[in-house]
């Protein structure tokens, strides 16, 4: 594999060190109940986690000739609040400025939007009708739709959950009005919440990309180049579609996350 960051060839040898310094990957992943670009889900035979990330990590493992271990969090907020605990070596997660001043991101493989789950029987019909006061939004601690759903609706009450299950009960116990999640998830929870509705438009464009811990130079040109080669491949593709994700859209090659 031929790997490129800066101009300069990455050493192979340098990237294992910096990426599997206990002799395997450890894969930082959010287990949910909808698979996403970020999300995965627990296969209903097997109980193990099985989504985007996880092919994704498995994958990089085999190439860099480790065994691949994942790392359960209840979302990519706790994923990025254990970074100094040295609990994982890579991840798949969002973009936005705050993670940027806590992990180096490498490229981006998935483009991503973040919109409002309404509540069955809501009269919400537009993201400016959800910044009202008396609407009450679940929102993912820590991530980074969370944040830019604060930002889009400060007239709103923002209702803190751990994880999408939570904001889930919420909803049905008629607690919360919407519920900010990436509309990829947000689709494939239509049918958990029936009479649910997805609102037009985003209050968070930004991407997915993969992420390692700061002062890692030679992990991130790995990382780099594995998802680069992974959009001319197909890898990317398949593992999008595998988890039916074929409307899911892949940034083009070399954008910066």
């Amino acid at each position: 594999m031929a790997m490129v960051a800066g101009g300069a060839a990455a050493d192979d040898e340098a990237a294992r060190k910096e990426l599997a310094p206990t002799g395997k990957l450890r894969i930082a992943i959010a287990v949910g109940p909808a698979a996403s670009a970020l999300w995965t889900v627990r296969d209903p035979t097997t109980g193990k986690p099985r989504g985007v990330p996880v092919t994704l990590g498995t994958a990089m493992a085999q190439q860099l000739k480790v065994p691949a271990e994942l790392v359960e969090y209840a979302a990519s907020g706790e994923i990025i609040t254990a970074t100094d605990k040295n609990a994982w070596d890579v991840t798949f997660v969002p973009v936005d400025d705050d993670r940027k001043k806590v992990v180096n991101f490498g490229s981006p493989y998935h483009l991503l939007q973040s919109t409002y789950l309404v509540a069955p029987g809501s009269t919400i019909k537009s993201l400016d009708e959800a910044n009202r006061e008396g609407v009450r939004i679940a929102i993912v601690e820590g991530t980074a739709t969370s944040r830019a759903s604060t930002r889009a609706s400060p007239n709103a009450t923002a209702v803190t959950v751990k994880g999408p299950d939570e904001a889930i009960a919420l909803m049905r116990a008629g607690k919360v009005d919407a519920i900010a999640l990436s509309r990829e998830t947000i689709v494939a929870l239509l049918d958990v919440l029936p009479g649910s509705r997805a609102l037009d438009g985003g209050f968070l464009n930004s991407t997915t990309a993969v992420a390692v811990a700061k002062n890692k130079p030679a992990a991130l040109a790995f990382v780099t180049a594995f998802i680069e080669e992974g959009k001319g491949s197909g890898l990317i593709r398949r593992a999008l579609d595998e988890m039916g994700l074929k409307t899911s859209q892949i940034p083009p090659v070399g954008m910066a996350p």
